[in-house]
């Protein structure tokens, strides 16, 4: 049976996915990533707004994508997690029985998305978190919208001054 070139490139890019992430989360295997990501994942979604929830799905391989929605329930959404700890506490419980450190595992998938996803989408979805979660992001996601419009108004006013 041959495999059609849309399904080889989706799971090819799952691999890399999970490759990358099981180097950068220090993780045994993919297996293990898998795990990682379905759960911070999920946990991400759950905390968007419908509509946000699903502008970052668009970004996502669709293998990833289909991980992504698997068992969400768009009437519950967004849920609300004002600290950090209770976020990882969430990440941790749903890891289990798998003993992997939550926080270095959360960074590292909002790392793969801030690497792989537009930013401009990942500034968007980093306003949607509360301030402490907005830690758990690279430092480039969190202040994307802030450099963005900067260099809109320079690009602005040097136009208007020609």
């Amino acid at each position: 049976m041959t495999v059609p070139a849309t399904i080889s490139h989706a799971v090819q890019q799952t691999q890399e996915w999970l490759k990358e992430l099981r180097e950068t989360a220090g993780l045994e295997d993919e297996a293990a990533a898998l795990t990682v990501l379905r759960e911070v994942l999920h946990q991400l979604r759950d905390r968007l707004s419908v509509e946000e929830a699903v502008d970052l799905a668009a970004q996502l391989p669709i293998i990833v994508r289909g991980i992504y929605f698997e068992g969400w329930q768009p009437a519950h959404a967004p849920q609300k997690v004002h600290t950090k700890q209770k976020f990882l506490d969430q990440v941790t419980l749903k890891l289990l029985p798998r003993q992997i450190p939550p926080e270095p595992a959360v960074r590292a998938v909002l790392a793969l998305l801030a690497h792989h996803c537009d930013p401009g989408e990942i500034g968007d979805v980093v306003g949607q978190m509360p301030s402490e979660l907005k830690e758990l992001w690279p430092a480039t996601a969190v202040t994307f919208k802030a450099r963005a419009s900067k260099t809109a108004g320079a690009a602005h006013g040097a136009k208007r001054g020609h």
